[in-house]
């Protein structure tokens, strides 16, 4: 991967000498072939850096946020009742204590809460309470796309 040398043949008196110059050509061969490399490689790895927790969310006409360069905290809550902060389950008692250990390394206080559409509405509030609680007072709330619009029409 670099110049190489070239030899020139002069013909002084019968005989030859070479003398070595530098070669002014680059090979971009090797170059493109690690770029390829690299681009399968990211190819094959994005799809895996997404959580990965099955959950029916309910429908919302609101758009999406905004995200930032830090990846976001994820807690999810499923249809069983499991409660699991990115992909690791947490008992609720633990909540708060692993909310905090957690927020003790994090530069914001984002948290998005994905909860199952068949989970108890008072169950969603405790544990908006726990991420409060945790120091994650930024609480986004995710939702599919496609429910059902309401129009602004007074009566």
């Amino acid at each position: 991967m670099g110049a190489g040398v070239m030899k020139r043949e002069r013909a002084s008196g019968g005989r030859r000498r070479s003398r070595a110059q530098p070669m002014a050509e680059i090979n971009i061969t090797p170059f493109v072939d690690v770029m390829l490399v690299l681009l399968i490689i990211f190819m094959v790895a994005a799809p895996l850096m997404t959580v990965g927790v099955p959950v029916e969310l309910p429908k919302s006409a609101a758009g999406a946020l905004s995200s930032d360069q830090e990846e976001p905290l994820t807690v999810t809550m499923t249809g069983d009742g499991r409660v699991m902060i990115m992909t690791t389950d947490v008992a609720m008692e633990d909540l708060v204590s692993r909310l905090q250990a957690i927020g003790a390394e994090r530069a914001t206080t984002k948290v998005f809460l994905r909860a199952d559409g068949n989970v108890p509405y008072s169950d969603v509030m405790t544990v908006m309470g726990a991420l409060s609680a945790g120091g994650f007072p930024d609480i986004g709330l995710v939702t599919d796309t496609g429910g059902a619009r309401l129009t602004g029409s007074g009566n």
